[in-house]
């Protein structure tokens, strides 16, 4: 695998000569030096995706979809070798980088189909001798922003939707985890994009944002980060009126009806709520358990909890592996601590592994008697942090569970339809799942509401994220 940066069709290295070291969070070994770029870099970058834009919007969906479908094509056949680039980068154990990069070959093979599909349309005119015509175009150049946590289907997302639609792409993927990045960019030139459709470009995050933001050659941003990165991509976007989307995480809840089994809830909760170690932006984090059931599910939680394997992402049987960063276990460690200090109780967790000599690691926690004063009440943990509380009834639960200034995703366990539709329209969220913890699929549309940022990836509205309509009125 090539791990350079590629600009307009070539490999290159940054052209102020900088590295940056990739650590593996498992063992806190420099697993890779890669280039690390600034402005100069985006600058080219931007300028060659400018000058590809037109030829590659000029292909019809059709034959833009051939490429795209076989990069679906060789993901797939290369799942052996893919898997354990991303574990090395960001700790997830193989059967969740598999999983990643298997739904990153879903999103490219549902977006050369879709692409098919960018309907416009035409309105009866209320006079005789006009027609009037709708028609979708490209934005052009589409920048892209992407997150450490899913490393490969986060550009994934963003790259299929914005290719199909007839723009090119200047990416730049976290500092913290681009060797993904860098190994589906191999895969797109070895499918048959052309120079200057896709580029990457590793490096300094202000630097290439306000190349980003100033350029007139960029016609959109597409972001999935930080909120405090958000606003400052909203505020520099002014100057410009810069298109953009921002996915900008949340703080999930889930509420747990005590008709639903008590046992196949503490299943799905432990499951969702530590995959990837709890860095999962519609996470479920605030779990809200009515009272009947409130012990028992505690319970069943703890014991399925306790069973979980941590470790190395490459060993065989771990299931839950390392934070990304340091900084990210200090972050988790000091929402248990502001939590405990304030009163709740951990039933399990709560402290780093002893086993662990090395690595970012934080043991998963369940933690109980949270009140609205605690962070993790309110704030995102981003961890492999389970915070339980009890309520009696639906409006109690939904009053709890939009109590946060996030709007990303909001969850429900119950067999009661009834309770299930007037949940999921009293949940003040982008995305609802019912007796669904883990939503996302590339057919339908992801993104928040609130402060958890603005449009949609995955699905049609994916697609008409990327292209403007254009009015044509014609007289004959």
């Amino acid at each position: 695998m090539n791990d350079q940066m590629l600009i307009n069709g070539q490999w290159v290295d940054a052209i102020g000569g900088e590295r940056w070291n990739v650590v593996n969070p498992a063992t806190e070994e420099v697993i890779a030096s890669v280039p690390f770029g600034d402005e100069r870099d985006a600058e080219a970058a931007v300028e060659a995706a400018a000058q590809a834009q037109p030829a590659w919007a000029a292909l019809t969906a059709y034959e833009r979809a051939v490429i795209l479908t076989r990069v679906a094509t060789l993901i797939r056949a290369r799942l052996d070798d893919l898997a354990p680039i991303m574990t090395r980068e960001c700790g997830k154990p193989l059967g969740e980088a598999r999983g990643e990069w298997g739904a990153a070959a879903d999103l490219f093979e549902w977006f050369a189909e879709e692409g098919k599909r960018a309907y416009g349309r035409t309105i009866p005119a209320r006079k005789g001798n006009k027609r009037l015509l709708v028609l979708h175009e490209p934005v052009g150049v589409v920048a892209t922003i992407t997150a450490w946590n899913f490393p490969a289907y986060l550009p994934a997302r963003k790259w299929s939707g914005a290719l199909a639609a007839g723009n090119t792409v200047v990416a730049r993927p976290s500092e913290l985890t681009p060797m993904s990045a860098m190994a589906l960019v191999n895969i797109m030139a070895e499918a048959g994009i052309p120079p200057g459709v896709m580029n990457l470009v590793n490096g300094k995050p202000a630097e290439i944002g306000q190349v980003f933001l100033q350029s007139p050659l960029v016609g959109k941003i597409s972001f999935t980060g930080s909120q405090r990165v958000g606003q400052l991509l909203m505020r520099g976007a002014a100057d410009r009126i810069k298109k953009l989307s921002l996915e900008l995480g949340g703080s999930a809840p889930v509420l747990i009806f005590d008709d639903f089994d008590v046992e196949k809830a503490a299943e799905y909760a432990v499951m969702a709520k530590f995959r990837n170690a709890g860095q999962v932006c519609i996470s479920p984090t605030r779990f809200y358990v009515q009272r009947r059931m409130y012990d028992a599910f505690l319970q069943a939680a703890v014991a399925r909890t306790e069973k979980l394997v941590l470790g190395n992402g490459l060993d065989a049987g771990v299931m839950m592996g390392p934070l990304v960063t340091a900084a990210g276990r200090d972050r988790v460690e000091s929402f248990v601590k502001d939590a405990l200090a304030k009163g709740a109780t951990a039933l399990t967790g709560g402290a780093r592994p002893t086993a662990q000599t090395s690595g970012f690691f934080y043991r998963p926690t369940l933690l109980t008697d949270v009140s609205p004063l605690m962070r993790i009440s309110c704030d995102e943990v981003f961890g492999p942090v389970m915070a339980i509380s009890p309520f009696d009834d639906v409006d109690e639960g939904l009053r709890l569970a939009n109590g946060t200034p996030f709007g990303l995703a909001g969850y429900a366990l119950t067999n009661d339809l009834s309770r299930a539709v007037r949940v999921y329209e009293g949940l003040k969220f982008g995305i609802v799942g019912v007796n669904d913890l883990v939503p996302a699929t590339a057919e339908a549309p992801f993104g928040g509401i609130k402060e958890s940022g603005f449009g949609s990836e995955g699905s049609q509205e994916g697609l008409t994220e990327y292209m403007v309509p254009k009015f044509v009125s014609v007289g004959i």
